[in-house]
């Protein structure tokens, strides 16, 4: 089988076409994401079908789970797409929900649709309760304002969030220092990957949050240990532009 790697932001995936839309299962896809075992990298992107500017995809979390959208994700089969097809914009299909996307210089350009900002909750953890934002960007995300961040605090608060039983399908969760009216800083703890160097859909969840919170204006950018995204914010609808790299390509057994 052949393959691309290209990570956006450090978040790295690989990029299958597969002709059979079965050819991929949740165990090949965990060999392929383990460094140890496989090519290494932070989920699969299974290209199901494409049209020339238009393909449809599956994503694989790096456990074998499917995501419903995101946002590193698409932008890379975006760009992927965008040189395939030579078109000045392309479609990506994710379960039905449709991103227009676009080259604007070395970045893509992402019509992501809409991220619906929840009220605020209070969900006890092992050690405190937390004020969360729950934000739905087509897979679902929990915001959690910090004054400071570290490390070790991400470790222990994600996977309490994402686990926690008000999310009984998982969540992703993000931890988010506004710095001024256009820029918050971001750990991002991913569902079924763990902590991630940065994420688009978080980006998205963050920004959206930041807006409606009244923490920042629109455009804001989103600063996570990988690089910054910027997050455009039109009531619900979300614009998303980052960079997407190319890394390799080559064949696997796997």
């Amino acid at each position: 089988m052949r393959f691309e790697k290209w990570h956006a932001l450090g978040n790295a995936y690989v990029l299958v076409e597969q002709p059979d839309a079965g050819a991929l299962t949740a165990d090949r896809v965990r060999r392929m994401c383990n460094v140890l075992t496989g090519i290494g990298s932070d989920g699969v992107l299974e290209v199901v079908s494409r049209q020339v500017a238009r393909a449809e995809l599956r994503i694989w979390n790096p456990d074998g789970s499917n995501a419903e959208m995101s946002g590193n994700g698409t932008r890379i089969a975006a760009a992927w797409l965008l040189r395939e097809s030579d078109a000045a914009e392309v479609e990506i299909d994710v379960g039905g929900r449709v991103v227009r996307s676009a080259r604007t210089g070395d970045r893509v350009r992402q019509e992501i649709g809409d991220a619906r900002v929840g009220a605020d909750e209070t969900l006890e953890i092992p050690g405190e309760r937390v004020t969360a934002i729950p934000v739905d960007v087509g897979n679902p995300h929990v915001v959690v304002r910090r004054d400071l961040l570290s490390r070790d605090d991400l470790l222990r608060v994600g996977p309490a969030l994402e686990t926690h039983p008000r999310f009984p399908g998982r969540t992703n969760v993000q931890l988010a220092r506004p710095e001024s009216r256009d820029l918050v800083h971001v750990l991002v703890w991913e569902r079924g990957a763990g902590e991630t160097s940065a994420s688009g859909s978080s980006a998205v969840a963050v920004g959206a949050a930041a807006v409606a919170r009244g923490w920042c204006a629109s455009p804001v950018r989103i600063a996570m240990p990988g690089g910054e995204l910027l997050v455009e914010v039109s009531g619900a609808r979300v614009v998303l532009t980052g960079p997407a790299t190319f890394v390799c390509a080559g064949t696997t057994m796997l």
